[in-house]
C-alpha cells in the first residue's frame, strides 16, 4: 500500500494539539506533581544501584568480605522495596490522573455533540462520533498518562546516566552515546510516517464502526428486502480496508523495533570488548565494567521504549486532531450573550419576509404569515415544499437566512434558546424513544412530573388503554428505539411527551400518519381539547385534519402558494384542490 510521508498538519499544529491534550492535566495537577516526584526518586535510585553493585563486587567479593558483602546486598533489597513503595504511587497517580482527563474530555464532547446544531447531525455520521468519543479519547488518556510519562522518565533516565558514565570513564561512554543519535534519528524518521497511517486507520475504524451501526440500527429492512449478503459483502470491503492498513503498520513497526534492538546492541558489544581490554590491563575494575554494562542497560532501555512510544504518540496526535475538530466547531444556531428567558402570555407566531437556506439549496422564500393563539395551522404541499422547514424554524433548529421569526413581539433569536424550546411541544415525524420504561419516556421533557400528570398525557393521546395492557404498565420497557411497540404506538407516546410539558405552542409533523382511522379520530378528539389555548402547527396527511384547521398554508416550492380555510381553498386554489384529491385520505 502506498501510504503518505508527509503530514496532514505541521510539527508545529501536531505540537499545538498534544499540548492542548495535556490542558486537560491542569485540574489534576497535585495526581501528576506526586507522579512525577516519584519518578525522579526512582531514577535517583536507579543511579546509586550500580555503584553499590560495584562496591559490592571490588570490595566485597574479590576481597572476601562477607559482613560488606551482607550489608550490600541488604541495601540493595531496601533499595527494591522502596522503589516498589515509590512504583505504587508513581503508578496509581499516573493511571488516575490520565482517566480523569478521559472522563473530562468525553464529557466535554458529549456536551459539544448535543450542542452543536442540526446541520452539524444531519452531516455527521454516527458511528464516527462513537470512534472519535471512544477509540480517540482513549488514545488521548495512554498520551496524558503513561506514554507522557515513559518519555519523560526515559529523558531525566537517559540525562543522568550519562552524566554518571562521563564520569566514570569518558573514552568508554563515548561508545555508549554514539548510538543514541541514530536511535534518535530512527524514531524520528518512523514518526513522520507512522502519523498520516495513523489517521486513515482511525478514519477507517470509524468508517467500520458506522457501517456496523447502520447494520444493527436497519436489520429489519434488511432482512425485509433478503440483503444480508449484499450488506456481508460491504462490511467484508471496509474490514478488508481496515485490515489492510492495520497490516501496513503492523509491518513498520515490525520493522523499527528490531532495527533500534540492533543499533542498541552493537553498542553494548563494544562497550564489553573495550571494557574487557581495559579490565585485562587493569585501567578498569571488574566492579566498575559490571556497573557500566547496567548503566547503558539504562541508557539505552529508555531508546527502546521510546520507540514503542512514539508510535502511540504519533496516533494520539492524529486523534487528537479530530477531537479537536468537533470541539472546535461553532454552532450555527446560538444565543445572543445575556440573553433573556422568553415569556409567552398568548403564543402569537409571526413569520415575517423569511428566507431559508440549507448550503447552497434554497428550501423557503420570503415567507410571510401569522399565527394567533388558539389558532390551527394546517401546513400542505408536495413533498420538498418546505413544510417541515418551516416548523424546524420555530424552536430554531435553524436560523432564517433573511428575515425573522417573533413569538409575542419577541425575535427568538433575542432570547435563550432551553426558554424557547421550554415552550414548545413538538412531535417529529420520525418518533424516537429511548431504551426506558414507558413513563421515563413520557416524562422525558419534563423529569418531575407527577404519576397524575403522566397519566393525564397519555389518556389526551388515546395511549393510556394500550400502556395499561402491557405487561408492566407504565413500568413497561420498549426496548432499543421502541422496538417492540407499534408504530402508531410510538406516535401516541410521543404526543403524550409533548403534551405533558404543557406547551403553548404545539407542532405536530404528521403526528397521527402512523395510526388507523378510529385511533386517529380519538386523538383528534383529545387534541381538540388540548389544542385550546395554544397555537398549534399541524403537518398531515388526512383530510380531517385540514378541515378542522382555521388557516391552512399551501406551499410550493418554498413559497405560500395559497391560504385561508378548507372550503374557500377548494374553489380558489386548484393546487390545494389536486392535494386534496391525490394525497389526503379521507
Amino acid at each position: 500500500m502506498q501510504i503518505p510521508i508527509e503530514t496532514p498538519h505541521p510539527a508545529s499544529s501536531q505540537s499545538r494539539l498534544l499540548l492542548r491534550c495535556f490542558g486537560y492535566l491542569r485540574p489534576h495537577w497535585k495526581l501528576t506533581v506526586v507522579a512525577y516526584s516519584s519518578m525522579l526518586a526512582i531514577d535517583a535510585l536507579n543511579m546509586i544501584s550500580p555503584q553499590i553493585i560495584r562496591w559490592t563486587i571490588d570490595k566485597g567479593i574479590l576481597a572476601g568480605d562477607f559482613s560488606l558483602l551482607a550489608l550490600a546486598s541488604a541495601a540493595l533489597l531496601g533499595l527494591v522495596i522502596v522503589k516498589g513503595v515509590l512504583s505504587y504511587f508513581q503508578g496509581r497517580c499516573t493511571e488516575v490522573a490520565s482517566q480523569n482527563v478521559a472522563y473530562d474530555m468525553r464529557n466535554e464532547l458529549q456536551r459539544k455533540i448535543t450542542q452543536l446544531s442540526f446541520s452539524f447531525h444531519d452531516q455527521a455520521q454516527a458511528g464516527d462520533l462513537l470512534s472519535r468519543a471512544i477509540q480517540d479519547v482513549e488514545r488521548i488518556r495512554f498520551l496524558t498518562g503513561r506514554a507522557t510519562f515513559r518519555v519523560v522518565e526515559g529523558v531525566v533516565m537517559m540525562a543522568a546516566t550519562a552524566v554518571v558514565m562521563v564520569v566514570m570513564n569518558p573514552r568508554l561512554s563515548l561508545l555508549a552515546v554514539l548510538a543514541i543519535p541514530l536511535l534518535a534519528f530512527q524514531s524520528i524518521r518512523f514518526g513522520r510516517i507512522f502519523r498520516p497511517l495513523s489517521r486513515l486507520i482511525q478514519e477507517q475504524l470509524a468508517a467500520l464502526t458506522t457501517r456496523v451501526e447502520q447494520n444493527l440500527r436497519g436489520v429489519r429492512v434488511v432482512k425485509t428486502f433478503a440483503q444480508e449478503a449484499q450488506e456481508i459483502e460491504r462490511f467484508e470491503v471496509e474490514n478488508q480496508r481496515w485490515f489492510e492498513l492495520s497490516s501496513t503498520s503492523a509491518r513498520l513497526q515490525a520493522v523499527h523495533m528490531p532495527l533500534l534492538q540492533w543499533i542498541a546492541n552493537i553498542s553494548s558489544v563494544a562497550i564489553l570488548l573495550y571494557g574487557g581490554m581495559l579490565v585485562i590491563n587493569g585501567q578498569m575494575t571488574i566492579g566498575e565494567l559490571v556497573a557500566f554494562n547496567t548503566y547503558m542497560g539504562q541508557l539505552v532501555t529508555p531508546v527502546r521504549f521510546l520507540g514503542m512510544i512514539l508510535p502511540a504518540i504519533t496516533m494520539a496526535a492524529a486523534s487528537a486532531e479530530r477531537i479537536f475538530e468537533i470541539l472546535d466547531q461553532v454552532p450555527e444556531v446560538y444565543e445572543q450573550p445575556d440573553a433573556p428567558q422568553l415569556k409567552v402570555e398568548q403564543g402569537c407566531v409571526r413569520f415575517e419576509n423569511v428566507s431559508f437556506s440549507y448550503g447552497k439549496n434554497r428550501v423557503l422564500r420570503e415567507i410571510s404569515f401569522e399565527a394567533q393563539p388558539n389558532q390551527v395551522v394546517a401546513l400542505l404541499g408536495l413533498t420538498g415544499s418546505g413544510k417541515t422547514s418551516i416548523v424546524n424554524l420555530i424552536p430554531r433548529f435553524y436560523d432564517p437566512t433573511e428575515g425573522r421569526i417573533t413569538i409575542d413581539g419577541t425575535d427568538i433569536r433575542d432570547v435563550t434558546l432551553a426558554s424557547l424550546r421550554a415552550q414548545i411541544g413538538m412531535v417529529l415525524q420520525e418518533t424516537t424513544l429511548f431504551e426506558a420504561s414507558i413513563r421515563d419516556n413520557i416524562r422525558f421533557g419534563h423529569p418531575d412530573a407527577t404519576e397524575e400528570e403522566i397519566v393525564a398525557a397519555a389518556q389526551a393521546a388515546q395511549a393510556h388503554e394500550f400502556i395499561l395492557e402491557s405487561a408492566k404498565g407504565y413500568d413497561t420497557e420498549v426496548g432499543e428505539r421502541g422496538a417492540t411497540l407499534s408504530g402508531g404506538q410510538k406516535q401516541r407516546l410521543a404526543i403524550a411527551r409533548a403534551l405533558l410539558t404543557d406547551p403553548h405552542i404545539l407542532i405536530l409533523d404528521d403526528a397521527t400518519s402512523s395510526v388507523d382511522s378510529e385511533t386517529e379520530y380519538r386523538i383528534q378528539l383529545a387534541l381538540e381539547q388540548v389544542m385550546r389555548g395554544r397555537t398549534t402547527f399541524v403537518i398531515a396527511h388526512r383530510l380531517s385534519t385540514v378541515q378542522r384547521a382555521d388557516l391552512i398554508l399551501v406551499l410550493e416550492k418554498g413559497r405560500i402558494a395559497a391560504r385561508g380555510r378548507h372550503a374557500e381553498l377548494l374553489n380558489s386554489s386548484p393546487l390545494y384542490a389536486s392535494i386534496c384529491r391525490q394525497q389526503l385520505k379521507g
